[in-house]
């Protein structure tokens, strides 16, 4: 049973980056004008921000690092740990990203880096990891970045995702903090559900080759490539809407705390019907929960920190809140964290 804590922790600080370029869905040119409304309505994504070939998701999360350090005011030399989670990495195969951004950064080289492929859970996780290596004090500073360049994964014509991903990077300080309470986490995983969300070929299963490239339609109707996103609908939302539930639940219960002791529930931002179906399941108001998805789509890892930045940003500077994290989709994989934070150094949202 993976329920957690990591005492002696606490988060200081969170900042997001998105790409300045917005592009809407409504003027989709692959799609129906029918399909497009029913989309819009049904997933609640109106517009989505792109990086194009130009910005990778080390990009963004470099830029959130450095608006977040400059206004910490920290030392860099004192960070000990930087961590990258993503699936759209610098380079597929090798080197880690986090090494790269550790020159970027101009951060200690007496420093661990290293990169977590993790997707829609990845921030739950990444949570995790930084803290545990904080919590015995050997460790007083950590870094996690998330971040996925998202919207090049899909194919464009791919009705079930080429208007549902957009791109963004965040970066979140942690402090070892003596006597602090820390953080609490669920983590989960199920793996024989890997195929629910996947790109088949360019790994080292089923290499890349020029056949990679071939668009077909699937038994869906789905225009596809073998090395584009293939992302089973159904399941994926059968999976959401029960083991999503379970994990706020179990902590919550692991915990003895209720909906009064949340004062924000902040869900990976996959599709708002999925969602608003995992809120009513949780019993919470709508004012607990709230959504990037309409300005900014599903953006994977980063999904769960810009939603903070952008949505409750002023009540995140301004006092104490008990906080309710949960991430949920591609592994299969999934977990649930709860912390509370004193006033955050948030700035805001950046664009490049």
């Amino acid at each position: 049973m993976a329920l957690l804590h990591n005492k002696n922790v606490v988060i200081k600080g969170i900042s997001a980056c998105v790409p300045k370029r917005v592009v809407k869905n409504m003027d989709n040119s692959y799609f129906s004008p029918n399909d497009i409304k029913s989309f819009v309505q049904n997933v609640g994504v109106e517009e989505l921000r792109t990086s194009g070939e130009d910005i990778c998701s080390s990009d963004l999360c470099v830029a959130a690092a450095e608006r977040l350090l400059k206004e910490s005011g920290i030392d860099r030399d004192d960070i000990g740990i930087l961590v990258f989670v993503s699936q759209s990495p610098d380079y597929y195969f090798l080197p880690n990203t986090a090494c790269i951004i550790q020159d970027r950064l101009q951060l200690s080289k007496e420093i661990l880096a290293f990169d977590v492929p993790l997707g829609c859970s990845g921030y739950i996780y990444g949570l995790n990891l930084v803290a545990s290596y904080l919590s015995s004090g050997q460790i007083r500073k950590g870094l996690l970045l998330v971040g996925d360049t998202a919207s090049k994964i899909p194919y464009p014509r791919d009705k079930s995702s080429g208007m549902l991903f957009g791109d963004a990077g965040a970066a979140t300080l942690l402090e070892y903090d003596e006597g602090a309470g820390g953080g609490n986490f669920h983590l989960a995983t199920d793996g024989a559900g890997y195929k629910a969300i996947i790109v088949p070929e360019g790994g080292f299963r089923n290499r890349f080759s020029t056949q990679s490239l071939a668009e077909y339609t699937s038994a869906e109707g789905l225009i596809r490539t073998p090395n584009s996103l293939h992302l089973d609908g159904f399941d994926v939302f059968s999976f959401g809407i029960t083991e999503a539930p379970k994990t706020c639940k179990k902590l919550m219960e692991h915990l003895g705390i209720s909906n009064d002791d949340i004062d924000f529930a902040v869900f990976h931002q996959a599709n708002k019907m999925m969602n608003e179906k995992i809120r009513k399941k949780l019993n919470l108001p709508e004012n607990k929960v709230p959504y990037s998805l309409k300005h900014f789509g599903n953006t994977s890892s980063a999904s769960i920190p810009l939603t903070m930045v952008k949505q409750i940003r002023t009540e995140l500077q301004t006092k104490q809140n008990k906080l309710l994290l949960c991430g949920f989709g591609v592994g299969l994989s999934w977990g649930t964290a709860y912390v509370v934070c004193d006033p955050l150094i948030v700035p805001e949202l950046i664009e490049i």
